[in-house]
């Protein structure tokens, strides 16, 4: 426990896609398992107010706090490595900072004075990163800054930096430059040059980097690290290799060996221990010697980026680990699903996941996959968008009701079996505006989801407009659907099961956000355990 909180920054250069979030992810949990309350925060210098309208295709999943922030996907990694909730304190964009100066000056805050980048943007910026070091919960916060050295947008925030290092003085802060060092197989050697440029840009704008991650594909020579510490003016045992791993679970460790938390802690001028990472290694010795394996379909529209399903995936990673089970995930694109071809694609698999998403394309492959897996009993789960898709083919293949649909599909269906939220008719403006963040879930005792959770009353993350309508409940209910989790507040449906089929589970809300490797989420963990019982079911036959 420190006195005073200490701040680390998180900088990159050459390429934004080295892996910050990871690096600024594994730091925090080996200061954590030294005891130490540690948070992780995102500055992201793009103009959006946040990624909530974000196409999935531009910049991965959006990911949604307990609050209802809609942040950026790394907050996912800070969660599932901490096992501490984020908040939308950790989490600012330019266009933030931009609106809160603006709104400022609308109300006459500045007394009349110039608005400038200088000081007001700057001091926006600043205020934000220390929120969360005044709230007195934490004594480590790490600010991941996004986007690259030199870059136009990130100067504030580079500046802000440079400012906050003299405000705060000697020892209370830290500045990690993660940097590429390539490998050129025409020369066979590693280069440090862009590493050195990075650090000069990043010196151009008053500040100097403490100590350097060098991303690599090849071990880095002592030779080569003195090299990088002498020309980057860094501690030779500053220079930190991060080599490129089997897994993001390995990275604590790898940054363990290397000494990070050590490096980081002398600079801070705190205490340094051995980390307890005993139930991490648990996890990741489960995780890489599965005693069985199974392969499940993740069905959406957005599958060329696995980024879009980031949290799905990872939530596949600590459910496969806590049943001891390699999940092969297979992504099929819903647009190319038809009658036609559905056995060839799906007749395979042990299990089903028809994933969260917004708008029309693809949404007739989406229901053709759920009749499909329904008439096969293969186990199932839909997410948000994925139940919704269950309701729908529900009602027009058991109901017989040909023409349900959604009205998010089609705003003149004639019966809309998923409608729109009545708090949703009369809002114009997309952004931030949806049913987002934490609800309560009142389970009924005798269902899937009570085996599940082993509680009548949960909460979960939600991030919609639309909902399943319920003047058609009974109707689903008398066909054999059944509702079996209902918002005690508003009496919207939020869990829909076939209690005739084996393992079929549908959830309005987002079940991957709350998945970490301390707390494997129950729904994947058993709709995992579903898809071995139905595959080593098959073998048998």
């Amino acid at each position: 426990m420190t006195t005073n909180p200490k701040y680390v920054f998180v900088t990159g250069g050459v390429s934004s896609s080295l892996g910050k979030g990871i690096i600024a992810a594994s730091l925090a949990k080996l200061l954590q398992a030294q005891g130490y309350r540690v948070t992780i925060q995102k500055l992201d210098p793009y103009i959006n107010i946040d990624p909530g309208t974000l196409n999935p295709y531009e910049h991965g999943e959006c990911y949604v706090t307990d609050d209802g922030a809609e942040t950026d996907l790394d907050l996912g990694h800070y969660e599932r490595f901490l096992n501490v909730a984020t908040s939308q304190a950790n989490n600012v964009t330019t266009g933030r900072i931009y609106q809160s100066v603006i709104d400022k000056e609308r109300r006459g805050e500045f007394l009349g004075k110039t608005v400038q980048v200088i000081p007001h943007i700057t001091d926006e910026i600043k205020r934000r990163i220390q929120i969360l070091g005044n709230s007195g919960d934490y004594d480590i916060v790490i600010t991941e800054i996004g986007g690259t050295v030199g870059d136009i947008e990130s100067l504030p925030y580079i500046e802000a930096v440079r400012q906050l290092e003299w405000d705060l003085g000697e020892h209370n802060t830290c500045v990690i430059h993660l940097t590429l060092v390539p490998y050129l197989s025409a020369a066979g050697e590693l280069k440090t040059k862009p590493t050195q440029h990075s650090v000069k840009t990043l010196m151009e704008s008053g500040v100097q980097a403490d100590i350097l991650v060098c991303r690599t594909e090849h071990k880095l020579s002592e030779g080569l690290k003195t090299k990088l510490a002498r020309f980057c003016n860094v501690k030779k045992e500053a220079v930190i290799e991060s080599i490129d791993a089997s897994t993001i679970y390995d990275v604590p460790n790898l940054m363990l060996e290397e000494g990070l938390d050590k490096v980081v802690l002398n600079q801070l001028m705190l205490k340094n221990d051995v980390p307890d990472l005993k139930r991490w290694n648990e996890f990741l010795k489960r995780h890489k010697s599965p005693k069985s394996e199974v392969t499940i379909g993740l069905i959406g529209k957005y599958v060329e980026l696995q980024d879009s399903y980031k949290s799905i995936l990872e939530s596949f990673i600590h459910a496969g680990a806590e049943n001891e089970v390699k999940v092969n995930v297979e992504p099929i694109h819903s647009e190319y699903l038809s009658e036609s071809n559905i056995e060839f694609k799906l007749g395979h698999l042990d299990a089903v996941l028809v994933a969260p998403g917004f708008g029309e394309r693809g949404i007739e492959g989406k229901i053709e996959a759920v009749r499909f897996v329904r008439e096969q009993n293969i186990p199932f789960l839909g997410i948000c968008l994925g139940m919704q898709m269950a309701v729908i083919e529900y009602a027009r293949n058991i109901l017989n009701i040909k023409d349900a649909n959604s009205v998010e599909m089609d705003g003149q269906t004639p019966n809309p079996v998923i409608n729109l939220m009545a708090s949703q008719k009369d809002v114009v403006n997309k952004g931030g505006t949806m049913r987002l963040g934490t609800w309560d879930c009142q389970v009924e005792k005798d269902s899937i989801a009570y085996e599940v959770y082993k509680s009548e009353m949960i909460t979960e993350r939600h991030r919609h407009r639309f909902e399943f309508n319920n003047s058609y409940k009974s109707q689903f209910e008398k066909a054999g659907m059944k509702a079996t989790g209902m918002n005690p507040e508003t009496g919207l449906v939020e869990i829909v099961e076939i209690p005739s089929n084996n393992w079929f589970v549908g959830v309005q809300y987002h079940p991957e956000y709350k998945s970490t490797v301390k707390c494997p989420h129950p729904l994947f963990v058993a709709f995992v355990a579903a898809a071995l019982k139905y595959k080593n079911k098959n073998k048998q036959k």
